[in-house]
């Protein structure tokens, strides 16, 4: 089957694309409502762009009015936010958490996940999360029709489970089956880690 995306519909084009490019991290990212409260959302076009500066990105579309969703304007307007890295415990809240509540209600709460306070940065972190990237907006890019908005985000710090990551002379290690992350596949699906292959790369 040879397909030309220019003869897709837009809906088209995103369930192929969603099937084709499997499995996706999930980034859960907590952000500042304008009246306080948290937001929680889950974001699958999320991925690590640069090392030097630390930059990931995560793609934010639009609400079915065509509004901005409310992380795009939280980061937009409040600058922080934190990725949370969901492992399999937490496949029911993320895909919860993706449901649309009125504005200024909080995920969190309507969920009743906890949080914990983390020094010196203005949000908190899911407790129950084993990895959590503070970030802060570096630049937002809106891009395509719609338009989809592009966010980066520097990471100026980041939260790893004891029970997750071990620092060995002077490389750290996080195990990613202790991890235990979930993965986005197309339609209502995730799948978790399975075999892992070590290839050595050549020098």
């Amino acid at each position: 089957m040879n397909l030309s995306f220019e003869d897709l519909s837009p809906s088209e084009v995103y369930y192929t694309l969603i099937q084709s490019i499997v499995p996706r991290p999930i980034a859960w990212v907590l952000s500042e409502n304008e009246n306080g409260s948290h937001n929680l959302a889950p974001f699958s076009y999320f991925n690590g762009v640069s090392s030097n500066p630390p930059i990931v990105s995560i793609s934010v579309g639009r609400k079915d009015d065509g509004s901005q969703k409310d992380t795009w304007n939280n980061i937009e307007n409040r600058n922080h936010f934190v990725i949370h890295i969901p492992h399999r415990e937490m496949a029911e809240a993320v895909t919860a958490s993706a449901a649309s509540l009125g504005k200024g209600e909080s995920e969190i709460e309507h969920l009743k996940l906890e949080t914990v306070s983390v020094e010196g940065w203005p949000l908190p972190r899911l407790k129950e999360s084993r990895i959590a990237l503070l970030c802060e907006r570096f630049a937002i890019h809106a891009i395509g029709a719609a338009p989809q908005g592009l966010i980066l985000g520097k990471v100026t710090a980041a939260y790893l489970d004891d029970s997750v990551a071990e620092q060995t002379g002077s490389r750290l290690n996080i195990d990613a089956k202790k991890l235990d992350p979930i993965a986005r596949l197309g339609g209502n699906d995730y799948t978790t880690l399975g075999d892992t292959l070590t290839i050595v790369r050549p020098d």
